[in-house]
């Protein structure tokens, strides 16, 4: 039966290995050159080639070709469809504000331009949407539900 003192608490046999002492002597079986073998780049102490060096072959990102660029002046926004809105009451203003407290937005806005309303979904009640950008659907379906759009201007 097991023992359950805490102070008599061991691993169970087999579990902790010894550690490889190197360089103690020709009776370790690691001593002399330490198990490095003889010579050369690894049998010296500090750095050794670099993660991405594949012994003088071409690397890999070099093999690669080359394609596109970043543009650094992309806006992203945050995109929002007709039919989340669908869950605002009629006659109710659809802000930054409401949209984050629906969980719909971002609360803050660093990484994001602004937000973008898409007309993916219908809309069956009239609201004034006020947003950073519209598609043409989106603003059309907003419209012919008895709503309103008002851009916001860009912060950034």
């Amino acid at each position: 039966m097991a023992d359950k003192m805490l102070s008599r608490l061991q691993p169970p046999e087999g579990a902790v290995k010894k550690k490889k002492r190197v360089g103690r002597g020709p009776g370790s079986g690691l001593g002399k050159t330490a198990g490095r073998g003889h010579k050369g780049q690894h049998s010296r102490a500090g750095a050794g080639p670099h993660p991405r060096f594949e012994g003088g072959q071409m690397p890999l990102q070099r093999r690669l070709p080359k394609r596109g660029f970043t543009n650094i002046f992309r806006q992203e926004y945050y995109v929002v469809n007709l039919r989340d809105l669908q869950k605002f009451s009629a006659g109710s203003v659809v802000d930054l504000d409401s949209l984050a407290q629906a969980g719909l937005a971002p609360r803050n806005y660093n990484k994001v331009a602004g937000i973008k309303v898409l007309g993916d979904g219908e809309l069956n009640v009239a609201l004034t949407v006020r947003a950073h950008r519209f598609s043409a659907a989106a603003r059309e379906k907003i419209e012919a539900a008895g709503g309103t759009v008002e851009v916001i201007e860009s912060a950034q």
